[in-house]
Parts: structure tokens; sequence; C-alpha cells
């Protein structure tokens, strides 16, 4: 089958792999992906033109119950073969649209995307926009939680975490991976090589090109599956379909995968360093003869990326639980500034190659958590209003950041502390955000009041067990 470009294109598919149900897939306002599964006889070219029928007000942080009735509409070049399903099915991702008007709905995710690559298009400053995110995650064996009234626990377990050298395994082979020294030891202490290697077959299966995979630094089954960039709209469907076939891949051998930031306390959390590009003319417009290479251009997308940083972690850091990962003198890039070599600063250069055309930026304070077309989109349009005001980032910091005296260490700003605190910066600072209605006010606010009402305030709410070794004999 040649590429899946149209309805028909769609439908010779289901015809030819005898594809039994079609999965109707889009993202939820915090970012979880969502489904609706058809018998394949219930789809035709008028679902693509008309859509189905949902229920929007199920959907956190979308419609009220009054105006609940929305429409998802697939995208045919989204079309994949599920690789996990007994029955052979199909999946779309879709747009959402509005059943009365047929506008696209402003709080559907995709649709802010697709409107920042558009605005940055209508200004003439480039006419692609490549990202590559370097989502970061655990394979545990085991997973425990709960809270309620009278008690709040977590337990995590895997086979090759430090904490089980001493446990009764009949036999414990050891080789047990110690706190911070999971980067790049072979099997037998890298359990997971094996598993990576199904996950990044299966990512093939469903289109997305694998470059490399790895064990990660933390102990207890950190891993990374480097893919080939994108554009941002199809970065982000593919940092979806990414999440769904690492967590399915891991299932199948009985294992969980988490994309949590931060699940294990004193080892390292899990990132996901988004490399930028903008491009015009098929000419890269961050490659140049200053600071590492750079263009003007890309110093100043930088300056942009570094001066909206706080409201931008509002989205690329979107849990409370990124901030344990975020926090200053563990090596995590909490410093608001630019480098090329020093990977504590938020903004680095990679200098793996000296080609124009691999020339980008690499914004690595974003977690995996986040929600890809909402993050995507906030980190360009933050680096374009850098280019458009001709924001300059000030010297680079190629300093060890630990080693300066404290006044000169004081100097360098730093990211947020708390959620809180970046869904503070991004009620403050989120103009260039809403230029071209890219950001509507109304998903900026949504977003802002959804996560301090379920999330900010709901952990407030709940006793804390460190705290009971703090304070209980108090």
């Amino acid at each position: 089958m040649s590429e899946i470009k149209t309805a028909k294109d769609v439908l010779e598919l289901i015809k030819q792999e005898k594809v039994e149900f079609v999965d109707l897939r889009f993202m939820d306002f915090p970012g979880l992906w969502q489904h609706c599964t058809y018998p394949a006889s219930e789809v035709d070219e008028d679902v693509f033109e008309k859509g189905k029928g949902f229920d929007g007000s199920s959907i956190r942080g979308w419609q009220v119950i009054n105006e609940s009735d929305m429409l998802i509409k697939p995208v045919p070049e989204s079309a994949f073969i599920d690789p996990f399903m007994k029955h052979k099915t199909l999946i779309m991702i879709c747009n959402i649209c509005d059943p009365i008007t047929g506008e696209d709905y402003t709080r559907d995710p995709r649709h802010v995307a697709q409107k920042a690559v558009n605005y940055i298009k209508s200004l003439g400053i480039a006419d692609q926009i490549f990202f590559g995110p370097e989502p970061e995650f655990f394979v545990f064996d085991d997973i425990r939680f709960d809270q309620n009234a009278h008690e709040g626990y977590y337990h995590i377990d895997s086979v090759e975490g430090k904490w089980n050298t001493g446990r009764v395994e009949d036999p414990n082979l050891g080789y047990k991976i110690r706190h911070k020294e999971g980067y790049f030891p072979v099997p037998p202490m890298d359990t997971l090589m094996d598993l990576r290697s199904e996950m990044a077959i299966n990512l093939g299966k469903v289109g997305i090109d694998v470059e490399l995979h790895h064990h990660e630094v933390a102990s207890g089954g950190q891993c990374e599956i480097g893919t080939k960039f994108s554009p941002l709209v199809q970065m982000a469907d593919n940092l979806l379909k990414f999440k769904y076939i690492v967590k399915n891949t891991a299932r199948q051998s009985n294992k969980t995968v988490t994309f949590m930031p931060k699940p294990l306390f004193s080892d390292n959390g899990s990132g996901m360093h988004c490399h930028f590009s903008l491009w015009k003319d098929g000419k890269n417009l961050f490659a140049g003869d200053g600071y590492a290479g750079l263009s003007e251009d890309a110093l100043y997308a930088i300056g942009g990326i570094l001066k909206h940083a706080p409201a931008v972690l509002g989205f690329t850091n979107p849990t409370t639980n990124s901030y344990k990962r975020l926090v200053p003198g563990f090596e995590a890039p909490v410093n608001l500034a630019y480098s090329s070599r020093n990977r504590s600063a938020a903004v680095r250069i990679p200098m793996y190659s000296t080609s124009p055309k691999a020339k980008r930026i690499e914004f690595r304070c974003p977690d995996p958590s986040c929600n890809p077309y909402l993050a995507f989109a906030a980190i360009a349009m933050a680096a374009v209003d850098g280019i458009q005001n001709k924001i300059h980032p000030g010297d680079p910091l190629d300093k060890n950041i630990y080693d300066l005296p404290a006044e000169e260490a004081a100097q360098v700003s730093k990211t947020p502390g708390s959620l809180r605190a970046a869904l503070n910066a991004l009620a403050s600072d989120h103009a260039f955000l809403t230029k071209g209605d890219v950001f509507t006010q109304d998903v900026v606010d949504t977003w802002i009041d959804y996560k301090m009402e379920n999330e900010v305030q709901a952990l407030d709410l709940r006793p804390h067990p460190w705290e009971f070794a703090l304070y209980y004999d108090i």
C-alpha cells in the first residue's frame, strides 16, 4: 500500500488488510489519549467529512453538560495498524469540531498546535518547524499506590533496582544497578535491552523511525529510545504513538512503564529534552557563524525561550511531580541560560555534528508528562517572539555552575520551583501565546484553573508520608 493521504486510501487499506475495527483517537486537555472503536463497516467517506459524535462534557477540561455534543473527524494520513489488538484494528488520530458551527474546537490541543504552525508560517519567518524530543521513562515490575483518609503510600519495584540487592529471589543473581550508574552498562546489568529492542520494532511498525535505544542513568529501569525528528504536529502525534507502543510492549512482558518525571527518590528523574529548529525554503535558519555555529535568529529564539521559560514550563512541565526533578544542585537544567556543553543550562546547543543541517537548539527543561501539542506550540511561540523582538540571550554560561562564586551564581535566573509558581508565571506572561489566536485566552485560563484546582490544590490538601517522619513526635 502506498502512502496514506486521503479517505479513499484509508478505505482501501481497511479492505486490503481485512481490518475488523477502526479506533478513533484524540488528546484530552491535560494530555491523555482517548479513543472510541467502531466496526470497520461503520466507517465510510462521510465519517471523514461529517465526523462521529461523542460527549465532550465527559472529557477533562472540555465542554459543560448543556453543550456536551462534539464531533471527532479522523485525519487520513495518521492511519496505522495497531500491533497489539487481537482483532485487526486501524487507528486514526482525530481533530475535534463543533457539531453546529463545524469549526475546530479551540480547546482541542491538536488544533492549538496546528494554529501555531500556521501562524508562524503566516509571519514569513519559517515554513517548517522541526521537533525532536527525547522522552525518558521507567520500566517497573510492580507499582502499588493509594491515598485515603487514614493512609497514603506508594511502592515501586524493579528486578534491577539497587534496593533489591538483599532480597530473597531464589536465586538473587545480583547485577543490580547502583543509583545514578545506569547510563550505558551492558547486560546482565541492563536487563531491558531485549524489551527496548521489541519496543523499537513495534515503533517501526507504526511508522516511527528509531535511531538508538539505551538504559538511562537511574537504577530501577530507566530507559530512553531515540527517534527521528519530525514537523511539529506530526511529532506530537508521534509522541502519543510512542507512549502507546512503549506502554503496551511492556505490558506484553508483564512490566509497566511510567513517563512520570520523578518516581524515585534520590535518583535521576525522567526529562524530555526537546531539539528544535526553524527552516525556510529548505534552509536551516538556526545555522550560522555565531556562537556554537548559530545564526542571529537562533540566538534570538533562545532569548525568547529563556525570557518566557517560567510561563512555558506551565505547559512543558505541567505536573506537581515535574518540579521534584527540576531541583538546583542535582545536574537538572534549572539555570535559565544557554551553553554549547553545559547540561545544567536550560538551553544547550548540541555539538555532535558540525553540519549546518544538524544545527538546532535543545530546550532541556521539558518532561514527558506534558501534552505535546501544547508544549511544542508554547516553545515555538516563545522562540518566534524572541525572533520578532530581537531578544538577545546575553552571554552563554560555559562555566561549571557549581563552581561559580555564590554572588555570580545568584545572577543566573532559575526555573520555577513548583507547578504553582509556573502557573502563576503563565498567568502573568502569556501575550506571546495568544498572538494570532494560537492559544486563546480561554485555553490559557482553563489550563491554569484546571491545574490549580485538580492538581496543585488537591496535593496541598493531602498529608505527605515524610511529614510524619518530620512532625509526628511534635
